[in-house]
């Protein structure tokens, strides 16, 4: 057996205030050779039309990695052929097409998941994000592939009581998306455990940077002044350039340590949102709007826009989940992958947010 996890997908219960079992102990997994050369090895990356797997598949590509794209609709992946890149035709219900994409595969980035869709039954979340991992992982084993790095979320952790979270911090996934990744990654560590396969598993921070369209509208609205805060503004929030997250995800991909470990890859920084706010409007050169609204009547209507939306498959125009990001923090602690991988962010917030902002209004996005 490669790794060693205390924590079972027996002892998992899907409520907001879920507990944290531990799984993760330093040193209960043995030591590995240092992997091939990047020319020596293919890596599979799913989700790669997404943010962040388009993403990692320009890093690897770009440093000589023979890189393969797992994407469920050919006529979406035209410019990752344009640019040479291999592409397998498959998704994460389906098993065939799985073991077909890894073949002679060493490396597994896994980013595909279901983000929050209205309209769609929680069987699809289930499938996607809980079963598609093991499936997966089951598909790696019998292709002999030499690592996997799940890539779950922070999400998991819900709303931070004491920020900054850190990978042992409490379990409290807030909605159907943050259950389901959270229980993918259980029982992918279960999987993974089971059949000997090597795995890591990483936490993204919220990423931003060029191409993100998930924080684009705090951007824009900032920018455009139209960005008014729910309540105080005092919550702490962080978030991870897209660079720093490929980085530190690469990184965990390759050290023999990581074997049987999760990380939070983010930043070092974090602020309160009325300073975030203050940064981008410094940074696209307005004054920040100054308006701060009551929270209660948001998030009532939050509410009622998905008691009427939801049955009907109808995307609601206010979420409750929208109104907590003005008042839940969202700060976390990166020692462990800085300690244990040597992951050192290089892009300060300053620096990003201005390239960031450079980038939407190059592209017309704001």
């Amino acid at each position: 057996m490669y790794m060693t996890y205390t924590s079972r997908l027996d002892t998992l219960k899907m409520t907001s205030t879920l507990a944290r079992a531990d799984h993760d102990e330093p040193g209960n997994s043995p030591a590995y050779p240092a992997p091939a050369s990047p020319q020596q090895r293919r890596v599979l990356v799913t989700g790669a039309t997404g943010f962040a797997g388009s993403a990692m598949l320009r890093a690897l590509a770009g440093g000589g990695y023979r890189v393969r794209a797992l994407v469920r609709d050919r006529s979406h992946a035209r410019a990752l052929e344009l640019a040479g890149i291999e592409v397998a035709v498959g998704n994460m219900k389906d098993s065939a097409s799985l073991t077909r994409a890894l073949r002679d595969v060493s490396v597994v980035y896994h980013f595909a998941s279901i983000f929050r869709q209205a309209g769609l039954p929680d069987e699809e979340f289930r499938s996607v994000n809980v079963e598609g991992p093991s499936r997966l992982i089951i598909a790696s084993a019998c292709a002999g592939v030499s690592r996997v790095v799940h890539i779950s979320t922070v999400g998991v952790h819900g709303d931070i009581e004491h920020p900054p979270a850190s990978e042992s911090s409490p379990f409290g996934p807030g909605d159907i998306y943050q259950r389901t990744k959270l229980e993918g990654e259980q029982q992918a560590v279960c999987t993974a455990a089971r059949l000997g396969v090597p795995l890591t598993v990483v936490r993204p921070a919220p990423m931003y940077g060029p191409r993100d369209r998930r924080l684009l509208k705090i951007f824009k609205g900032v920018a455009h002044r139209r960005f008014p805060i729910l309540g105080s503004g005092e919550a702490l929030f962080s978030m991870v350039h897209i660079d720093d997250l490929i980085d530190g995800v690469r990184i965990a991909g390759e050290s023999p340590s990581a074997v049987g470990r999760t990380y939070i890859i983010g930043s070092d920084e974090f602020m309160s949102l009325n300073a975030l706010v203050a940064l981008i409007a410094e940074e696209a050169g307005v004054e920040p709007l100054g308006i701060h609204l009551p929270v209660w009547p948001f998030w009532a209507a939050g509410a009622m826009c998905e008691a009427i939306c939801a049955p009907l498959g109808i995307e609601p125009p206010l979420y409750r989940r929208r109104v907590a990001f003005f008042t839940k923090s969202r700060a976390f602690d990166i020692t462990r992958a800085r300690t244990e991988l040597g992951y050192a962010p290089k892009v300060s917030l300053r620096d990003g947010v201005r390239s960031t902002l450079a980038w939407y209004r190059e592209a017309g996005w704001i």
